[in-house]
């Protein structure tokens, strides 16, 4: 792996650290302070966090994305649209039917769709280099 992957591969994880506090923050605040149900808030905090992550993927992580063509917009909207699904499974899985606290599920479920996300953002920012 070359030196330059293993930087971008670094800074996917930073801003990905910094969009799951987004994710983990809203989740929390929506359904504590707001008193939505945690699917919603999920779904509601999952939504923030990518389009937070977009803004920092295309201007930080993938250095000279530029602009994107149609086809890269669809695949980042398809694939964050599958990863809204897996986040939502997760959380319905860990939390209704293994009985996990919600805020513990979140961070398995995160887990989870961390690598679809790595792989799927990559092609749709980059394209397929």
């Amino acid at each position: 792996m070359s030196k330059e992957r293993l930087q971008e591969i670094f800074r996917f994880c930073l801003v990905g650290g910094a969009s799951f506090l987004v994710d983990y923050g809203l989740l929390y605040l929506c359904t504590e302070w707001l008193n939505i149900y945690y699917l919603y808030s999920s779904a509601i905090s999952f939504t923030v966090s990518v389009i937070f992550n977009y803004w920092l993927c295309v201007i930080y992580v993938f250095r000279g994305a530029g602009k994107q063509n149609r086809k890269q917009a669809t695949l980042f909207i398809g694939s964050s649209i599958v990863g809204l699904g897996l986040n939502q499974a997760c959380m319905w899985l860990f939390v209704s039917v293994l009985g996990i606290y919600y805020m513990l599920a979140k961070i398995f479920a995160t887990a989870i769709v961390t690598l679809w996300n790595y792989v799927m953002k990559r092609k749709a920012i980059k394209g397929f280099q």
